[in-house]
């Protein structure tokens, strides 16, 4: 799942924890309450039921503090991580085992009663059906250890707990998918707003200027004549482009070392590693894209003779592709200055391509010393388990 994907499960996710976290507080005040009131009203006395009552109040507190724990780490996608997961179950396990210590063994119910099902939902939650469902198999197998017979009324519960894990996790697992969708529809959307207006602008402007190039330099001829040629390819490459549909993305899957290859040339030596390189044919696109603006660069800013060296290498969780020049090197705060001034082109060209893709860039450079781009993509399980690699 790449970084667009994340962000409305996320979203999805911090929803429902918050809701999940006022059941924690009432399912807490419902195991105290349960347990003061059945320890006052024992046939036998006042806290007769219980083995030893001061270790049933520090469960109990220890109980409230991790519930404390828990409202303030589900709250943010950051501290949401496995381990803490993991470790509300073994807390909910823990209790439902020390049960027996502190009530005696032949307990009616445990000591957290239906706090344990905060665990459970989280899991739900996070994992979806198959988390809740595995988390609901662990509390009831807790629970029926430590019972000599199991009635039906502790069935009935321990069923409910699982139903609750399986209907909540297949709710998360519903609404993160619609969240996605919903968060799809609005980014095309709103992607096709900004193509409609910038193919207004651009018709209105560039185009018309494109347009008067081409005709003033077929009629004066000459070096004019090349230029008017260039200027109706860039009329017909522009007007293409802003009326490409939104979600025209190529399908299916492409080499990326075979893409870099064909940017190889007398200046340009390209090294890609001897397995290919497969990904969605759409990012092979736009790194190509970004690797021809670095080229673009060295030929402008070193000169058209530069040589220039396109390196790719497979890390198996990830690609690193490197661009480099044995220019002069970028000055400190060059880019800083350029982009200040409006000039956006190595952060639309490259920075913003890589960015995009859920990549980062990294520029390696010293007056004198020429200049590295790295571009560093993730790669999806799917394509890591489908593919081979190689350095």
């Amino acid at each position: 799942m790449g970084p667009l994907e994340d962000a409305p499960s996320l979203s999805v996710e911090t929803s429902m924890y918050r809701p999940l976290a006022v059941l924690r507080v009432l399912l807490l005040l419902n195991a105290v309450g349960l347990f003061v009131y059945r320890g006052l009203t024992a046939a036998r006395g006042p806290w007769s039921n219980t083995h030893h009552p001061t270790a049933a109040v520090l469960v109990l507190v220890a109980l409230a503090v991790w519930t404390g724990v828990t409202v303030w780490a589900y709250d943010q996608p950051a501290r949401r991580r496995t381990s803490l997961l993991v470790l509300d179950l073994l807390v909910a396990l823990g209790a439902i085992l020390v049960s027996p210590l502190v009530k005696g063994p032949f307990l009616q119910a445990t000591l957290p009663g239906f706090w344990v099902v905060g665990a459970v939902l989280a899991w739900a939650v996070h994992w979806r059906w198959p988390g809740g469902a595995l988390a609901a198999v662990a509390v009831a197998v807790a629970d029926l250890s430590i019972r000599s017979r199991v009635t039906t009324v502790q069935y009935g519960n321990l069923l409910l707990v699982l139903l609750c894990g399986l209907i909540v996790g297949y709710a998360s697992g519903l609404l993160k998918e619609m969240a996605t969708v919903r968060d799809r529809a609005q980014r095309e959307a709103a992607e096709a707003r900004e193509r409609a207006r910038l193919a207004r602008v651009v018709h209105d402007g560039v185009l018309q200027v494109l347009a008067l190039v081409q005709r003033r330099g077929a009629e004066l001829g000459g070096e004019v004549a090349e230029l008017g040629r260039l200027a109706a390819d860039q009329e017909v490459a522009l007007r293409a482009l802003v009326q490409r549909p939104a979600d025209d993305s190529p399908t299916g899957s492409e080499d990326l070392a075979g893409a870099l290859s064909r940017l190889g040339s007398a200046r340009v030596t390209v090294a890609v590693p001897g397995p290919p390189v497969v990904l969605p044919a759409g990012v092979v696109r736009e790194v190509v894209a970004a690797v021809g603006a670095c080229l673009d660069n060295v030929r402008t800013h070193v000169g058209e003779d530069a040589a220039a060296w396109v390196a790719v290498e497979d890390r198996g969780d990830h690609v690193v592709v490197s661009v480099r020049d044995d220019g002069p090197g970028i000055p400190p705060g060059r880019l800083e200055a350029a982009r200040a001034e409006g000039r956006l082109g190595v952060a639309e060209s490259v920075q913003g391509r890589v960015h995009d893709l859920g990549g980062s860039t990294d520029l390696l450079t010293a007056p004198g010393q020429g200049t590295e781009w790295e571009i560093t993509l993730p790669l999806p399980p799917t394509d890591r388990s489908a593919r081979p690699t190689g350095t």
